[in-house]
């Protein structure tokens, strides 16, 4: 398992690696990243701004040429007998930057000022009716138009009883001016962007990249040796998602950590139990031999606990034989047999000295003629487990009697096994973890490995094990061992395997 993380980690860090090489391969790190693209962000928001201002920039420029050439209009106007000097006329329209001024007033329509007119006037503009996407086209245009363009223009200059002033002009005074004011607006652009991109980018590199940046040089650091707690990233004050992100980051590498950790001492346990196993097999065998030695011996009392004494020891050296079963391989396929299950109580009663005089009280509800279909060594040890839990449940200095309770009972194809006691219960937090070994402890001091192992046995039975979750004080496990092939045979011996 931890040679499995190990390389699940080693291809995490290759991966990193590989992405911090694309990334120098691509010459651009995320901050650089986020700096360009926050300035083109901020240049296409300037443009977007652009576009409309530089169209109100051209009809604010013909309206004030649409102003002077009014004004220019009524000098002229009040002039005697309308007329003006050359010299004084081409004066007003040089400096109203057109060729020729003209109004309407009432029906009538007048033409004031006029110099040389050319042989055709290119463009007709009117300003009073043009909406604002005419405008933006008709400013965007003067940029692409030919030089030297002749446009005719109509507006309201904003004063004057007059219903529109016309001029005729060049474009080129216009084209000049818009283009001296779009680099205007162009430089403001860039100087805005770089300020605007330089604060975004020291906002987003603080609030995020920042961060970032410190996850994945942790994730690195971490991967080296997730064993080490001392490399858990440990989060800030954030409560945002990048403070969920950390939080989320070290509660991984923590469990992470405590898994290795924990694997790690299995490892360690199973080795040095495998070491135990072996010298205690030998010990075992010397035992069952002088043991065997009892048989020999007249006393009743000898003669009564001698088969028990070596069924135990039997038992054991068979347990040590197929070596340990909740570590280094898995239970062996249960060999079915059908029994009588009484007998089988009253033997795990017995070995463990129940019941206990003035103690612990024992009783037991079987029928004498139940069968059960199972491994008898198998449901030894389950049943042993779960009283052996019950009878240390009890043993508190509490002053008072103790109960256990063995009920028994055949429901169709299935056979029903339940242990109460009268102890203090399961605490709450081993309910969660209550068949997991080294997790489900229900006591100080307590592994869990017995209730880990009895589960393990009775699923390979096919069967159930469950904490009884009606009781109101003390404890109850039910077990329910399902016959092999129904019911069709309850008679003693083996089953019928499928």
């Amino acid at each position: 398992m931890k040679d499995d993380v190990r390389r699940t980690t080693n291809d995490a860090d290759e991966a990193l690696v590989a992405a911090a090489e694309r990334g120098r391969i691509a010459g651009l790190g995320l901050s650089t990243k986020l700096l360009l693209l926050t300035i083109v962000g901020v240049m296409i928001a300037e443009v977007l701004v652009f576009v409309p201002s530089v169209a109100n920039f051209r009809k604010m420029w013909l309206v004030e040429r649409l102003a002077a050439a009014q004004i220019a209009s009524l000098a002229a106007d009040a002039a005697p007998g309308g007329r003006l000097p050359e010299n004084l006329r081409d004066e007003l329209l040089q400096s109203a930057q057109v060729r020729s001024v003209a109004f309407k007033r009432g029906n009538k329509r007048r033409l004031i000022l006029q110099e040389d007119m050319p042989p055709k006037v290119d463009g007709f503009f009117d300003l009073r009716t043009a909406s604002q996407m005419q405008l933006i086209t008709d400013a965007l245009y003067v940029f692409l138009a030919p030089p030297g363009r002749i446009i005719s223009v109509r507006g309201h200059p904003g004063f004057g009883k007059v219903e529109f002033t016309e001029v005729v002009m060049s474009e080129s005074p216009l084209k000049a001016a818009m283009i001296e004011y779009g680099l205007n607006i162009l430089a403001l652009s860039i100087i805005i962007s770089v300020f605007a991109a330089i604060l975004v980018y020291l906002a987003l590199n603080w609030l995020l990249v920042r961060p970032m940046t410190r996850m994945m040089r942790n994730m690195v650091r971490f991967g080296e040796d997730p064993e080490d707690a001392s490399r858990i990233i440990q989060p800030g004050q954030r409560t945002d998602e990048i403070g969920t992100a950390e939080a989320e980051l070290a509660s991984m590498q923590r469990q992470l950590t405590q898994m290795l950790q924990h694997k790690n001492r299995l490892a360690a346990l199973g080795l040095a139990v495998s070491k135990i196993n072996h010298d205690l097999r030998n010990m075992l065998a010397n035992a069952q031999l002088i043991s065997d030695r009892f048989g020999a011996i007249d006393d009743p009392t000898v003669q009564r606990f001698a088969p028990k004494l070596i069924g135990s020891l039997d038992r054991a050296i068979r347990l040590c034989t197929e070596t340990l079963k909740y570590g280094r391989a898995r239970e062996a396929p249960p060999e079915r047999n059908r029994f009588m299950l009484g007998p089988l109580v009253d033997e795990v009663a017995e070995s463990l000295g129940l019941p206990l005089e003035g103690e612990i009280e024992l009783e037991t509800v079987v029928d004498d003629e139940l069968v059960v279909d199972g491994d008898r060594d198998q449901l030894y040890r389950v049943l042993a487990n779960l009283m052996r839990n019950a009878k240390q449940a009890l043993g508190g200095e509490t002053g008072e009697v103790g109960h256990i309770r063995v009920w028994t009972e055949r429901r169709g194809d299935e056979v029903v096994i339940e242990v109460s006691d009268t102890g203090p219960g399961v605490p709450e937090q081993a309910r969660q973890n209550l068949f997991k070994a080294f997790q489900g402890g229900a006591r100080a001091g307590g592994t869990g490995l017995g209730l880990a192992i009895s589960a393990e046995l009775v699923r390979a039975h096919g069967g159930s094990i469950a904490l009884h979750e009606n009781t109101t004080h003390g404890t109850t496990f039910q077990i329910v061992i399902p016959d092999v092939n129904g019911r069709a045979d309850l008679s003693l011996g083996p089953s019928r395997q499928p």
